[in-house]
């Protein structure tokens, strides 16, 4: 079954956490007559924004009504965390890609050459396309539920690399989840998709972890989860159950099956994929929509310039 966009990001949106409620079709200015429908409707106290800038066409803070009111808080900003700069890493890796498979013929590099040239003019760069992320302990903490399964938990295992998180990972960690009392998640690392694969993920390990983490129906990841499932893991963390998905991005040429234990165990379990969209797919929606995104893009470069040049420390995570 496929997703319209606003579809896919509802269910992201919904999948995270922290969300108790989602309001769709909202109004980029939160104007005064957005905010009566939020406080009196929806009873919220403070309208939150990173401290980034978000200005609306003509220039003026789309929060300048929430400001006046007294109603409106700001929060820091996640370092590293970039849809630019994850952009230029997906350039830079289906062009590596291709060449790599020897099929970056001319009008192959003259296209990646404009797709290089349009990222430029909206501030980023797909040379410098590595995370600037940087995970400490504390933001793990911050992502972790601090709660292991009960002593008669049925626990659920599912992997994979859940590369540029999307919906479609949603829907399956919400149907293995349903499976069980506590759902662990394995997250491969970069160096075993890579040897795997072919190729590197978009995201790096810590990256896709929290990406992870932040799902409401995911109760522990493991992060640099081992392939194969061996019977040393199952009873280390008391699995009841391994699954996996019909929609993968898994080689289908691998000589070893990663789960012939939990399969001799008879405790592993095919679950049928609720959405079809793919790390693959996604990176293509992006390529297939750049001029789009360049246009976006140069609205905000501005703006942004002024943040980055103008950045003070905010405190708090």
């Amino acid at each position: 079954m496929s997703m319209s966009e606003g579809e896919e990001r509802l269910t992201l949106v919904s999948g995270l956490k922290w969300v108790d409620e989602v309001i769709t079709n909202a109004p980029y200015e939160v104007n005064e007559q957005f905010m009566n429908i939020l406080f009196n409707d929806y009873k919220i106290d403070y309208i939150i924004h990173g401290d980034d800038p978000c200005l609306l066409p003509d220039g003026t803070d789309a929060y300048a009504s929430a400001k006046k009111a007294g109603r409106y808080k700001q929060i820091k900003r996640t370092e590293g965390v970039s849809s630019t700069d994850i952009v230029g890493r997906i350039l830079s890796s289906l062009r590596g890609s291709e060449m790599d498979n020897g099929s970056a013929n001319a009008s192959v590099n003259e296209q990646h050459q404009n797709q290089e040239n349009t990222l430029a003019k909206t501030g980023g760069s797909v040379k410098s396309h590595l995370s600037n992320f940087l995970p400490t302990s504390r933001r793990i903490v911050q992502f972790s539920n601090g709660k292991g399964p009960g002593p008669n938990a049925r626990v659920v295992y599912i992997d994979g690399a859940f590369d540029l998180f999307h919906a479609g990972h949603v829907e399956i960690l919400r149907s293995a989840r349903q499976l069980g009392d506590f759902l662990l998640v394995g997250i491969h690392s970069d160096q075993t998709l890579s040897e795997h694969r072919g190729s590197h993920p978009i995201m790096n390990l810590h990256e896709r972890s929290l990406s992870v983490l932040a799902c409401r129906y995911v109760d522990e990841v493991i992060i640099g989860a081992p392939r194969e499932v061996t019977q040393d893991m199952i009873t280390t963390f008391n699995i009841s159950l391994v699954v996996h998905g019909t929609v993968s991005e898994s080689s289908p040429n691998d000589e070893i099956d990663p789960y012939a234990v939990p399969k001799s165990m008879g405790i592993f379990q095919i679950v049928a994929s609720p959405k079809l969209i793919t790390s693959a797919s996604v990176a293509k929606k992006i390529i297939d929509n750049l001029e789009a995104y360049r246009k976006r893009n140069l609205k905000k470069k501005v703006s942004e310039d002024k943040y980055y040049t103008e950045k003070k420390y905010v405190s708090g995570d």
